[in-house]
C-alpha cells in the first residue's frame, strides 16, 4: 500500500513539498488519448464528523464506460492551509487507489498540478508518490492570470504564473461555457493533458472522470458510519 507521512506542522509540509517538487517528471508525453484506462479521483468532507471520503473511478478511455470504482473513508489528519491541501486529501485518495484491482492508467485529479502557488499541487504530489501519470483539471482559477479563451469547444489560453511562465491552460470544453483549468501533474505533457481533458468531456464542462468520482465520494461520505 502506498502511504505518505503526515507532517507535524506547516513548516514540515512545505519542506516535504520542496523535496518532492524536484521529482516531478515533465519530459514524458503521457498515455495516448482514447486508449487504455483513465481514472478520476475526488474527495468530499464532513467537517462536523472530521471525515474525508475519497473515490477512484476507472473508465475505459475509448468508451468512457465505468470499469471499476473504489472508495475510502478516513479522518482528516492535517488542518486546512491554502497551498497544502494535498496533505489533507492524499492518504484517503491513496487508500481508494490501492483498493482498485484494475490498473488506473492516467489519473485525473479535481484540482491542480503545476498551476499551484508552490508549483506542487495535488496532481503533482500524487504522481510523484505513486509514479502514475497524473493531470489536474480544476473548476476554478487559483492565483494565476489568463486571457479568456475563444468561445468554441477546444479553444484555450495559457495559465501564467506571476513570472509569465505557462503553468497550465484555461480550456473551453463546451461551446460558450466557462472553461476548466488544466495543469500537468506528473509524466504528462500539457498538450496531452488538454487533449485528454477534451476527450473526457464530450457532453459536459467537467470531465466524466471527475463527474463519476464526485458523485461516488459524496455517496460514500453519506453512507459512512
Amino acid at each position: 500500500m502506498t502511504s505518505v507521512k503526515t507532517p507535524a506542522d506547516e513548516a514540515e509540509a512545505r519542506a516535504i513539498q520542496d523535496e518532492l517538487r524536484h521529482q516531478v517528471v515533465l519530459d514524458e508525453a503521457g498515455p495516448p488519448v482514447g486508449q487504455g484506462r483513465v481514472t478520476g479521483v475526488d474527495v468530499a468532507y464532513d467537517d462536523e464528523r472530521d471525515l474525508v471520503a475519497a473515490a477512484a473511478v476507472v473508465l475505459d478511455a475509448r468508451t468512457l464506460e465505468v470499469v471499476e470504482e473504489a472508495t475510502a473513508v478516513g479522518h482528516v489528519s492535517f488542518p486546512y492551509v491554502p497551498g497544502l491541501l494535498a496533505f489533507r486529501e492524499l492518504p484517503t485518495v491513496l487508500a481508494a487507489l490501492d483498493a482498485l484491482t484494475s490498473p488506473p492508467g492516467l489519473v485525473v485529479c479535481d484540482g491542480y498540478g503545476l498551476a499551484h502557488p508552490r508549483g506542487f499541487g495535488l496532481a503533482c504530489h500524487l504522481g510523484v508518490v505513486t509514479g502514475l501519470a497524473t493531470i489536474g483539471v480544476a473548476k476554478n482559477p487559483f492565483t494565476f492570470t489568463y486571457e479568456e479563451p475563444g468561445a468554441r469547444r477546444g479553444d484555450a489560453s495559457p495559465l501564467r504564473a506571476p513570472d509569465g511562465t505557462e503553468v497550465g491552460r484555461a480550456l473551453r470544453t463546451q461551446d460558450g461555457i466557462k472553461p476548466v483549468y488544466v495543469s500537468v501533474g506528473h509524466r504528462v505533457s500539457l498538450d496531452n493533458a488538454a487533449a485528454h481533458t477534451l476527450a473526457l468531456s464530450p457532453r459536459f464542462r467537467i470531465p466524466e472522470t471527475t463527474r463519476h468520482a464526485d458523485a461516488l465520494c459524496r455517496r460514500a461520505l453519506r453512507e459512512a458510519r
